[in-house]
C-alpha cells in the first residue's frame, strides 16, 4: 500500500502547476493537494497563519488514512504550512519536506516586522511585485508570450509553463484570461508572514523535518540557513537553481523529495525503536 503525501504549494502557484513533479511523485506515493491555498472564505488569511492552517489540517481529516503512513510536502507557503500542520498533528504524520521554506529568526525577523511599518520587507519577498502583477490578458497566447519573456519564467522547463498558462489563469468569461490566483491574497499572504511563532513550533517538533534548498535562491540567501539547520539538522540537501527550482527542474525536484522521504523514514523508524527505551526508563 502506498503511503500517502499531500503537496502544498507555494503563493501564488496553484498546485496543478506542479503536475510534472507531482506525476513523477505519483509512482512513488498516493499524492493528494489543495488547489489553491487562501481563497477558502471559511478560511481567512491573517496574522501568522491560523486559518489556512486549519484549511491543511481540515484536508489532512478528510483523508482516508486506512493504514497509510502520511508525508506533508510543502514549496515555501506550503512548506511552513506543512511544518505548522504538523506540530499540531504530530501523531498523524509521517514527516514533513519543506522545499525552501527557510525559517526566518533573529535579526531578521526584526528586519521584517519592521518592514511591515516601512516596506523593507521586500527585500525578503517580493511583495512589490506581487501588487503590481498583471492579471488579464487577451488569450492564452498573450499569457504565454508575457511569462516566457520574463527572466524568471524563462528558465521553467516548458511543460510547466504551459501549466501555468492552463491552470494559473482561467477562462474569465469573455474568453480572454486571468489570473488564477488572486495578487489581493497573495499580497496579504506575505504580508501575515509567521516568523517568531514558526520558530517555537519548529523547536517542539515531534517528527522529523528534511530540507530541500535552491542553490541560487534569492529567499534563502536573504533568510539565512542558520535557523533551518537547527530544525532539520543533516537531513538538508541542495537542488540546482532558484526559489523556484520545482517549477525549473520538476522532474529533478521530484527525485529529492523522494530520496528526502528515504532519508527521514530512517529516522522515523530509530524514533519509534527509542520511543519503548525511554519510557522503560523515564
Amino acid at each position: 500500500m502506498q503511503d500517502l503525501l499531500l503537496f502544498s504549494h507555494a503563493n501564488g502557484f496553484p498546485a496543478p502547476v506542479y503536475r510534472v513533479m507531482l506525476e513523477a511523485l505519483a509512482g512513488h506515493f498516493r499524492v493528494v493537494r489543495p488547489e489553491r491555498i487562501g481563497h477558502d472564505p471559511r478560511y481567512p488569511v491573517t496574522r501568522d497563519w491560523p486559518h489556512l492552517v486549519d484549511e491543511l489540517c481540515a484536508r489532512i481529516d478528510g483523508l482516508d488514512l486506512a493504514g497509510r503512513r502520511l508525508w506533508l510536502v510543502g514549496h515555501s507557503l506550503g512548506g511552513y504550512l506543512s511544518m505548522m500542520a504538523a506540530s499540531r498533528l504530530a501523531r498523524r504524520v509521517a514527516g514533513v519536506v519543506m522545499i525552501d521554506s527557510p525559517l526566518i529568526a533573529g535579526w531578521r525577523a526584526q528586519l521584517v516586522r519592521l518592514g511591515r511599518c516601512t516596506g523593507l520587507d521586500s527585500l525578503v519577498m517580493p511583495i512589490r511585485a506581487t501588487l503590481q502583477r498583471r492579471r488579464h490578458w487577451p488569450d492564452r497566447a498573450a499569457v504565454h508570450a508575457h511569462f516566457a519573456a520574463k527572466p524568471a519564467f524563462a528558465r521553467w522547463d516548458p511543460r510547466v509553463l504551459h501549466d501555468y498558462v492552463e491552470h494559473g489563469t482561467r477562462d474569465d468569461g469573455d474568453g480572454a484570461r486571468e489570473l488564477v490566483f488572486q495578487r489581493e491574497v497573495e499580497h496579504r499572504i506575505y504580508r501575515t508572514l509567521p516568523m517568531a511563532s514558526n520558530a517555537v513550533l519548529a523547536r517542539g517538533l515531534q517528527v522529523p523535518v528534511g530540507f530541500l534548498a535552491g542553490t541560487r535562491s534569492r529567499e534563502l540567501r536573504h533568510a539565512g540557513l542558520d535557523a533551518t539547520r537547527g530544525l532539520v539538522g543533516p537531513h538538508l540537501s541542495w537542488v540546482e537553481g532558484s526559489h523556484l527550482f520545482p517549477m525549473e527542474r520538476p522532474e529533478e525536484t521530484a527525485q529529492a523529495v523522494h530520496g528526502m522521504i528515504g532519508r527521514l523514514d530512517v529516522v522515523r523508524g530509530r524514533l519509534h525503536e527509542d520511543a519503548p527505551r525511554r519510557h522503560a526508563t523515564g
